[in-house]
């Protein structure tokens, strides 16, 4: 009913080994619009406790439907006018 009335639906599938039916509903799902989130842990940013990994993952799923927790750090990328290399002449 979500997708039939064009609304969000975005799946943290945790459950594994995933087998081949889950690959082909989630396949079907993809296509017709839903986003596939498993909540994978990101270490990249370094948590130092149990409950940052699990706060990001929540976070990056609220991002798609445009709700701000204060859980997930953004990366900053300089404007391409400072990088190197793009000086003027």
């Amino acid at each position: 009913m979500t997708l039939k009335e064009r609304r969000r639906l975005v799946l943290m599938v945790r459950e594994t080994p995933l087998h081949r039916n889950h690959l082909r509903a989630m396949a079907e799902l993809a296509e017709l619009g839903a986003v596939i989130a498993p909540p994978v842990p990101a270490f990249y940013s370094r948590p130092t406790s149990i409950a940052e990994p699990v706060d990001h993952s929540v976070g990056r799923v609220l991002d798609h439907f445009g709700l701000e927790s204060g859980a997930v750090r953004r990366w900053h990328q300089e404007p391409s006018s400072t990088a190197p290399g793009t000086e003027a002449l």
